[in-house]
């Protein structure tokens, strides 16, 4: 009781701070790369919440929460998009009431399923890697577990009101939770908006409404039954990463360029359209005082939409384009460059920079594009600008079920099994025509390749009529592609807990399978007769193992050693050469090899507690997938990466010292490596061509992307009467950005040679070095109060993040897929561009100080 007691408290306190800080990456989400991680959830995320210094006189189990780390690091470190341990987000394994609840094409957990339900997301069981748990074998990254049945909310009702300048501007709360009342009926709801005219960047805005309603009843044999359902309707624009040069001229660290003036409003041209309506039923049958059976059935269908400004025949109207930058016209790097370093060049240079100086002209110019459009459609030509959306909507559909058997007070026995199915449908529409009057469904980047009779720049033989000339594309029409990608799965596991003395161990072991096909609803030109219809099938069956001993030593030292090794299939999404175009499976796909390990130490004292944690993993048989526009070859590259070798590992320690009984210090602090070993065997396939194209990527060195490989913090903690105070200072550093493997291949090297690089003098190939950004020092800041009314409670808490306002901390990025040199067709001879595209990534920084002020009344 008393941990509940604590657990809400600092929920209150807490929880809504989680939602606010933690920036929706996928708002960031860029076409170039696809190592940025969409809406990804760090496990530990809320772990704070259940901090407790009670401990077992007889044996300290090392977890989630007792881990000094852990259990801050997951909110703490959220404004740089922390990821735990650098891992990929498919690693982290999410359910709720026992039922998986990653999207099962990609294996990520989509943090918009749950958006904007608190309270219901602070019923939580979470697990470390290596740490039992009684809904499956805890992942590589760790497992959570939310509970959604409507007996398990908090009771009362509670109202928050919220104001912030980050993502949204405003936001307000109603939940409801009934209890059991004396004929077993519990009812719980959940009532959110949350709403921005603009959020931290110009040109952005957000617009989201969340649902909760779960019912239980519970009958007097044991038995109960849940059914809960809820939703997260949402439409928010982005913001686009850029280079630094861009930022200059803008004088403005969170310059977007993705939005523009139309007839003197503001019109964002990436926006995302999200809804996920999702239930679940949940059997629970305490069989008897050690039996227990809890089976639910999730079902969730997803609509998801994003649009994207294209063009056709025309300029890029992009406003950041490579081509309106001023080091487009004079080379600013290399001295040597005697062609881009004339007197003209540097006159033209000039003259872009004060061209950028007008606000306008480093905007989307909406009003111009539909001018041009319809002088286009006076002609008889099909649109040269418009807005396009890619759509994935999905269909799920899982059955779990898990027994836990508490043989004895030491030991305890889980087992369970779990079905599932998925229906993906990927496709494009015509958003928005942009005053033209005609689009044909043809691949216009093919059109020289081919000639415009061809059938073979044809999206669709089916749809193509009689003339050839592909069918008319009007508002609201299909184009470009259309395709199903499919899974089933199946999944059976096992853990077993005991403690014999002062040692406590877990074995856990699971066997999957999966299966996956794509159905394509296009008849591509390029793959007449491999697009349309039903792939063949791909079947994997994967399994593992995992060992964990825990050895309590007395005096409150603990130490624990876990290892694992696992089989792990591949994700569909990373499975086929060019899903947009063919049912051709990549070559060498394979499960992946997964040998992961950790020692940690842990003391528990009167005024210290300590955890030192080391682990390393290796992983074999990695693959990865790309899609982006390869700027060269004016054309989308569908790149596989085959055969990768990746090694995570590092030291993570926490120390929280008991200054008194009201002021404790924490000291925290992780390096992580996270790095391939190896370089990659990869196919690429062009959409201006029907060929696969061989190639070895050299991305041996390359760091993972998108979140800080080393982190130190220091945070001052004041509770007394109702009053919490935090003060808290983090360094980041080793900050790698997403590195573009089209810069690396060994074509590319070759190409390059002496003279760019390529290859040094002994005949070598010599890479890129991966992109960093700047690290740098944040102070965080937190002040509230709870205050106990005759009737009820109110809890007043202030946040601020970034005190100090430092703007130059990089949160991630991408290197453009694009070489900075030119071929001479003729002669073979490489000639160097004045605009060098390695020294100029795309980035995305740290928001400036922000806050939010939570006001929450519960009665």
């Amino acid at each position: 009781m008393q941990n509940k007691l604590k657990l809400a408290v600092l929920a209150l306190c807490s929880s809504t701070m989680v939602i606010a800080q933690n920036t929706n990456t996928e708002t960031k989400q860029q076409e170039q790369t696809p190592n940025v991680i969409d809406e990804s959830a760090f496990t530990i995320t809320e772990a704070q919440l259940g901090e407790d210094n009670d401990r077992s006189t007889n044996v300290t189990i090392l977890n989630a929460n007792s881990n000094v780390y852990v259990s801050s690091v997951g909110y703490l470190y959220s404004p740089m998009r922390y990821r735990y341990r650098a891992y990929n987000g498919k690693y982290n394994e999410v359910y709720i009431n026992g039922a998986p609840v990653n999207d099962m094409e990609s294996g990520q957990f989509r943090y918009s399923l749950v958006g904007g339900l608190n309270q219901q997301t602070r019923n939580v069981d979470f697990a470390l890697p290596f740490e039992n748990n009684n809904f499956s074998m805890t992942g590589m990254a760790g497992s959570g577990n939310f509970d959604f049945r409507a007996g398990s909310m908090p009771g009362g009702h509670r109202i928050t009101l919220s104001g912030t300048n980050r993502n949204y501007t405003i936001r307000g709360m109603y939940t409801y939770g009934s209890g059991f009342n004396n004929k077993g009926w519990a009812f719980a709801a959940n009532l959110t908006y949350r709403w921005a005219n603009r959020g931290y960047a110009e040109g952005t805005f957000y617009n989201a409404l969340s649902y909760f309603f779960g019912v239980q009843k519970k009958w007097n044999n044991g038995h109960s039954l849940s059914l809960s359902t809820w939703g997260n309707p949402t439409e928010r624009s982005s913001q686009g990463a850029s280079t630094d040069e861009a930022y200059w001229l803008a004088n403005d660290r969170y310059y977007n360029p993705y939005w523009g003036f139309q007839n003197g409003h503001k019109r964002n041209s990436r926006v995302v359209n999200d809804f996920a309506p999702a239930a679940i039923m949940t059997w629970d049958w305490d069989i008897n005082k050690k039996l227990k059976l809890t089976t639910s059935l999730f079902g969730k269908y997803s609509k998801y939409k994003s649009t994207k400004l294209n063009y056709n025949n025309s300029d890029n109207p992009q406003p950041d384009y490579w081509k309106n930058l001023p080091s487009s016209y004079y080379d600013v790097w290399n001295e040597n460059n005697t062609r881009y370093r004339t007197a003209q060049a540097f006159a033209d240079w000039n003259t872009a920079v004060q061209w950028w100086g007008n606000k306008e002209n480093r905007q989307i110019q909406w009003d111009k594009l539909y001018y041009a459009n319809r002088q286009a459609a006076a002609q008889g030509m099909d649109a040269l600008y418009y807005v396009q959306a890619k759509h994935n909507d999905n269909t799920t559909i899982t059955l779990s079920s898990a027994l836990t058997n508490h043989i004895d007070k030491n030991k305890l026995f889980n087992v369970g099994f779990m079905l599932g199915q998925n229906f993906g449908r990927h496709y494009q529409t015509m958003e928005d025509l942009l005053g033209a009057k005609s689009f044909h469904n043809i691949n216009t980047y093919a059109i020289g390749t081919y000639a415009a009779n061809d059938p073979r720049i044809q999206y669709d033989l089916n749809t193509m009529g009689t003339q050839g000339l592909g069918a008319l594309v009007y508002e609201g029409d299909k184009f470009g592609f259309d395709y199903n990608l499919n899974v089933r799965n199946a999944k059976v596991w096992a853990n077993y807990a005991e403690t014999f003395g002062n040692l406590h161990y877990m074995f856990a072991a699971k066997l999957g399978y999966d299966n996956m096909y794509r159905h394509g609803h296009m008849r591509n030109g390029m793959f007449a007769d491999n697009s349309f219809g039903k792939s063949r099938h791909a079947d994997f069956i994967s399994g593992g193992a995992k060992f964990n001993g825990t050895i309590t030593l007395g005096g409150g030292n603990v130490v624990a050693l876990g290892l694992g090794y696992e089989h792990r299939a591949p994700q569909v999404s990373n499975a086929f050469v060019s899903p947009e175009m063919n049912n051709d499976f990549i070559q060498n796909l394979r499960n992946e090899r997964i040998f992961s390990s950790q020692l940690s130490y842990q003391y528990s004292g009167s005024w210290l507690r300590a955890n030192l944690s080391a682990y390393y993993n290796h992983l074999t048989h990695v693959t990865e997938w790309q899609n982006f526009y390869f700027d060269d070859a004016n054309s989308f590259t569908y790149l596989s990466m085959t055969n990768m070798k990746k090694d995570y590992y590092g030291v993570e320690l926490g120390l929280d010292f008991k200054i008194t009984s009201f002021l404790n210090f924490k000291a925290l602090g992780t390096w992580t490596e996270a790095k391939n070993i190896n370089n990659a065997d990869a196919v690429y396939m062009n959409s201006t061509k029907s060929t696969f194209t061989k190639e070895v990527v050299y991305n041996e060195g390359m760091h993972e992307s998108g979140t800080p490989l080393s982190a130190y913090s220091g945070i001052l903690s004041f509770h007394q009467s109702g009053w919490f105070i935090d003060l808290s200072g983090n360094y980041y550093d080793r900050i790698y950005l997403s590195y573009a493997p089209s810069l690396r291949y060994g074509s590319t090297l070759k190409t390059m040679g002496t003279k760019f690089g390529g290859i040094d003098a002994e005949g070598n190939y010599t890479p890129y070095a991966q992109s960093e950004g700047k690290g740098g020092f944040m102070l965080d800041a937190s002040i509230g109060k709870n205050i106990y009314l005759k009737r009820g409670s109110l809890s007043i808490n202030l946040m601020l993040t970034n005190v100090l306002n430092n703007r130059n901390i990089v949160t991630g990025g991408y290197e453009q897929s694009r070489s900075s040199y030119t071929v001479n067709s003729r002669t073979g001879e490489a000639s160097a561009r004045s605009y060098d595209f390695y020294r100029n990534p795309k980035k995305y920084y740290a928001n400036g100080i922000n806050g939010m002020l939570n006001v929450a009344y519960k009665f």
